[in-house]
């Protein structure tokens, strides 16, 4: 078999890898990786397109991430461009054709762009040759642009791509951006339940549920590497974790409004039928049909246990709402999950939540400063958190704080 005949089977193997992948940003990140492998280059980044504007959503530096601890994400912001002649990927999305640039640095004046070089200038990092493709769904739809920067030879020196990748890497861009645009689709049924959930409880909005997924599939990711997990694992387990933890709430909208609305701490009696939304949500994913289905419900239900034993619901039915036979307190409630009985899914939101809760601004409580929100969590461990996870977390606050700025929340 030739080396193009082995591209273009790697290329078609990877077109069905990336279309298991459900989750949006998890699949960009693959997207890119494996664009990234399969030109041999160093850097690259991603943009959504969402109507007239491109939105930076990924981005990934070979050179930049080695500057790092192992297992520490490479920090980026998210921003926009429009879609028109004024940037590289802006052009490429307005004309739907690829382009190879040998040196952005010395772009001729036929091209009515420049390359902007605040990041370069920032890090100290020299963008040289790139590759910038449009992402067309299969009705030939532009949905981003995935670009590709720096290639490198046998020696790790720059050199300009080679044009003979050209026509493979455009069928992976394709099979890509269909896998990109289900994606979507599932974010969006997603975001949509949510949404009910945010009609009737102000406090969950769409940010809270988008951070809380993002740090808990970053408290896994940094477990994982920890504890050397192999990384099919950990891809298939971030997956179903990011779907699952976007969802950890969605059993509040079967709480009525007069407790869900109230502005302000809820009785000992609110409190009760409060810690319902935990069952309810395990009751919406109680048909399994996959795997994301019993990973939801195992969130919903377990993610306000206490590693102690004093959270809830604890050992209960969802369905009659009953303890389970020989797990009922004196008074007839249900024990408390304690320790690593409790799944471990359900004990990594369980911090990701209250990392959240407590940064954040509600209508009962103004946000803590960030080494409050830190002493807290490390002051439970052991007692509300898992303790190997808090380790991980304090190893890793800074990779929070960088995903707290991509999921701002919506201002008046």
């Amino acid at each position: 078999m030739s080396s193009q005949e082995e591209k273009l089977r790697r290329i078609i193997d990877l077109g069905f890898e990336i279309s298991q992948i459900k989750d949006i940003d998890l699949l960009l990140e693959k997207i890119l990786r494996e664009a990234r492998g399969f030109t041999n280059c160093d850097a690259g980044s991603i943009y959504v397109r969402e109507g007239d504007q491109l939105v930076f959503r990924y981005a990934q530096n070979d050179t930049m991430q080695r500057q790092l601890t192992p297992g520490k994400k490479l920090p980026y912001t998210t921003f926009s461009i429009p879609v028109n002649n004024n940037s590289i990927a802006g052009y490429v999305a307005l004309s739907g054709s690829i382009l190879t640039i040998s040196d952005v640095y010395e772009i001729g004046e036929f091209y009515p762009f420049s390359f902007n070089r605040s990041y370069d200038d920032l890090t100290g990092y020299r963008t040289a040759s790139m590759l910038t493709i449009p992402l067309k769904n299969f009705r030939g739809d532009g949905i981003g642009i995935l670009q590709l920067i720096n290639a490198m030879d046998s020696h790790g020196e720059v050199i300009p791509f080679a044009d003979d990748d050209e026509d493979t890497i455009m069928y992976f861009a394709n099979n890509a951006a269909n896998a990109i645009e289900r994606a979507k689709m599932t974010r969006e049924i997603i975001l949509r339940m949510n949404k009910m959930a945010e009609m009737r409880d102000p406090k969950e909005t769409g940010p809270h549920v988008n951070r809380v997924a993002a740090y808990s599939v970053a408290l896994y990711e940094a477990w994982a590497y920890k504890n050397n997990v192999p990384q099919p694992e950990i891809d298939h387990n971030r997956d179903i974790l990011r779907m699952s933890a976007m969802l950890h709430d969605v059993g509040k909208v079967a709480i009525s409004d007069s407790i869900l609305k109230k502005p302000g701490r809820f009785t000992p009696e609110e409190f009760q039928v409060m810690k319902l939304h935990t069952l309810f949500g395990a009751n919406l994913f109680s048909d399994i049909y996959s795997d994301f289905d019993e990973s939801a419900g195992i969130v919903a239900i377990n993610h306000h246990e206490r590693w102690d034993g004093n959270g809830y619901p604890g050992y209960i039915d969802p369905l009659t709402q009953k303890p389970l036979p020989g797990f009922e307190k004196e008074d007839g409630t249900a024990l408390g999950k304690r320790g690593e009985d409790i799944p471990f899914f359900g004990r990594i939101v369980a911090l990701a939540d209250v990392y959240d809760a407590l940064s954040n601004r509600r209508c009962y409580k103004e946000a803590w400063n960030e080494d409050e929100v830190v002493e807290n969590i490390r002051d439970e461990a052991g007692k509300q958190f898992d303790p190997e996870l808090v380790e991980v977390f304090l190893e890793n606050v800074d990779t929070f704080r960088q995903i707290e700025k991509l999921y701002p929340d919506h201002t008046e």
